[in-house]
């Protein structure tokens, strides 16, 4: 189904059913929207799974127990065991024995959408966010537009958010159990000299665990296609002769995203 077609239906299903408008509840929460209703709807129509499965794949935050999660960071650190000795003072960290960290977000899923690789264990979890790319097309300006409102910041809310934000289920540190159960050469020491060999390493056991978990998603074996459009395969790269991005643009973009006053605004 082409995208045009599918708002086309909800615009149709909003005017024809009020049950499809997005209202508030007692409680003055916000509801489904009509993209929610009318995917559920469709997915059961053209798939023939049940509602609870459907239910659950729209509503992934509700599982989660935490509003509009829709995964988790985290890191997690590898042994070097073979480290050279003149390095062994920048990879040890906490453990006391060398290590490199793997950033990683997973979803509710276990599939592993970004993982970042290599920084020595002397890092903390704030150091590696520092250096990973995870913002790096938000910097540069290519990442979607999104609209969000943001509350005055309230110091009980920070608490409370805190707090229930440190109780939900983090699905990467699952996703981490995972992978060094399935393949047991990241679960134990890694015997090799060159970085390098470890970065292909840890890239191929990543891959290879998302394939798992994408071969494992429907249990009743129904491929799912989900590419509504079809793209051909080869796509011309377009020629751009603007000026490249000036590296100050860059940098002020780090900036903002590290503000500290709009986090604490998020949060609230």
């Amino acid at each position: 189904m082409s995208r045009p077609l599918f708002f086309r239906l909800q615009s149709a299903l909003e005017a024809h059913d009020p049950y499809f408008i997005q209202k508030r509840n007692a409680a003055r929460t916000l509801g489904l929207s009509s993209l929610q209703k009318m995917t559920a709807a469709l997915r059961i129509l053209a798939y023939g799974v049940a509602a609870d499965s459907t239910d659950e794949l729209l509503a992934v935050n509700e599982k989660r127990g935490f509003p509009g999660m829709l995964g988790s960071i985290d890191c997690m650190h590898w042994k070097w065991k073979n480290c050279p000795t003149a390095w062994k003072g920048q990879y040890i960290g906490h453990s006391r024995e060398p290590t490199l960290i793997l950033e990683a977000v997973a979803s509710y899923d276990r599939w592993i959408w970004h993982a970042f690789f290599g920084l020595p264990g002397s890092h903390n979890d704030i150091n590696v966010l520092e250096h990973s790319s995870i913002f790096t097309e938000l910097a540069q300006g290519h990442a979607p537009p999104v609209n969000y409102s943001i509350n005055a910041p309230l110091e009980a809310k920070k608490k409370h958010f805190a707090r229930v934000q440190e109780a939900c289920r983090k699905d990467v540190e699952c996703a981490f159990g995972i992978l060094q159960a399935r393949f047991s050469i990241v679960h134990g020491p890694a015997h090799f000299w060159d970085e390098a060999t470890l970065n292909d390493i840890m890239k191929a056991c990543i891959i290879l665990h998302n394939m798992i978990i994408e071969d494992e998603r429907d249990p009743n074996g129904v491929q799912q296609d989900d590419d509504y459009e079809q793209v051909p395969e080869s796509i011309p790269t377009p020629v751009s002769r603007e000026p490249t991005i000036e590296v100050q643009n860059v940098i002020q973009s780090h900036i903002r995203i590290r503000d500290r006053e709009t986090h604490s605004q998020l949060q609230a």
